[in-house]
């Protein structure tokens, strides 16, 4: 039964009061987006280098504390990204509670990445623009129909990542795309906005608990572009320690209960 403009404006003005109380409980203001270039990383921080070419995936466990840089020093390539709980693969990366929890579809410096069970699983701890995307996901073989012969797609990607964890297609979590500059009309339609795009773009995310994490490089649905010509990406896994007044993890107060309930995690709870 479809629903009256007076419910419909009734559940809008409910929407807007819980997020205007979320908004006011936010002990600090996020900064802007991080510099341009990024900074070297220090030699001896570095654990791993990896580039993954136009089209294919990449997996890896991660510790937690452990960060990667995904940068785009080759030239612009969408960059999908899903995440499961090295502990417990039924715990992952949960879109709907990240953007819900923060009120924003933005990712940004300072935010951070929400499981399915209420704990952080990343933080965000630099980013050069927002140009990502949380809410449409990566390719698949319908959206790549448009190039000509055999392309490579996120969610193909992504089975086969899943596959060598001994996990299959209802394991797959939504996608978070990383450089991809997707933005919502005010009819609630998809378009891309290519001028919030920038040379040399790149975030670093760190792992808040031990994660496996997959990467794909294929070209978003909404890229305009008409030939299928993803560039390498470059990921840098490293160690840094964490400040006492870590940004992530105190920037709101959806983020500092998503902490407790990580600590709740290791010391037995639940």
């Amino acid at each position: 039964m479809s629903r009256t403009a007076e419910q419909i404006a009734a559940d809008r003005a409910r929407y807007e009061e819980h997020q205007r109380k979320g908004l006011q409980n936010a002990p600090k203001a996020l900064p802007g987006p991080s510099a341009l270039p990024a900074p070297e990383l220090a030699a001896d921080a570095i654990i791993h280098r990896e580039t993954i070419p136009g089209g294919w995936y990449w997996s890896t466990a991660l510790k937690a504390g452990d960060s990667i840089r995904i940068d785009q020093t080759n030239g612009p390539s969408a960059v999908a990204m899903i995440a499961w709980s090295q502990n417990d693969h039924s715990e992952r990366l949960c879109l709907p509670d990240t953007i819900k929890l923060q009120w924003t579809t933005g990712i940004a410096k300072g935010r951070v990445l929400f499981s399915d069970m209420g704990r952080v699983l990343v933080s965000v701890t630099e980013a050069a623009s927002s140009a990502h995307d949380g809410l449409m996901g990566g390719s698949t073989v319908a959206s790549n129909a448009r190039y000509p012969g055999d392309t490579r797609n996120t969610r193909d990607n992504f089975i086969l990542a899943a596959g060598k964890l001994g996990l299959d297609r209802r394991d797959i979590p939504s996608a978070l795309s990383f450089f991809a500059p997707v933005r919502v009309d005010g009819d609630g339609r998809f378009f891309w906005r290519e001028d919030l795009r920038q040379a040399g773009d790149y975030v670093e995310l760190r792992a808040e608990m031990d994660l496996t994490i997959a990467l794909s490089n294929c070209p978003h649905p909404l890229d305009p572009a008409p030939a299928y010509a993803p560039n390498p990406v470059n990921v840098t896994r490293f160690r840094v320690p964490v400040a006492a007044d870590d940004l992530c993890r105190t920037a709101t107060a959806e983020a500092v209960r998503g902490f407790e309930n990580n600590a709740l995690q290791l010391a037995g709870g639940h």
